[in-house]
């Protein structure tokens, strides 16, 4: 994880593109690249993996910038993210169903 962080800020950097890479532009990237991943499924579940594998490193690329940005470790606060989830989503309540935490 540390080598692919710093492989992105290295390509940020040769590039001078720290100066764009705001929360909030980041924030907004992190959207519209995820609605074009999402563009692939419109229609039907018939889509090019490729693009799609594509799509889904963009919106990937600009999370872990962000996390840059925001000076977060990505592995820690996807941890911590489960952790939480965890608790709302007991394994007893919520096994095999998609029913909102609230719900169960």
């Amino acid at each position: 994880m540390e080598e692919l962080m710093q492989e992105l800020i290295k390509f940020q950097t040769e590039r001078d593109w720290e100066q764009f890479h705001t929360p909030e532009n980041l924030a907004k990237s992190i959207s519209i690249e995820a609605a074009e991943l999402l563009e692939h499924f419109q229609w039907n579940n018939e889509y090019n993996k490729e693009e799609v594998v594509d799509e889904l490193a963009d919106v990937l690329n600009y999370c872990f910038l962000m996390a840059d940005a925001l000076d977060v470790n990505v592995k820690e606060i996807v941890l911590n993210k489960m952790e939480k989830t965890a608790k709302k989503y007991p394994i007893e309540k919520a096994k095999g169903i998609s029913t909102k935490y609230d719900k169960l």
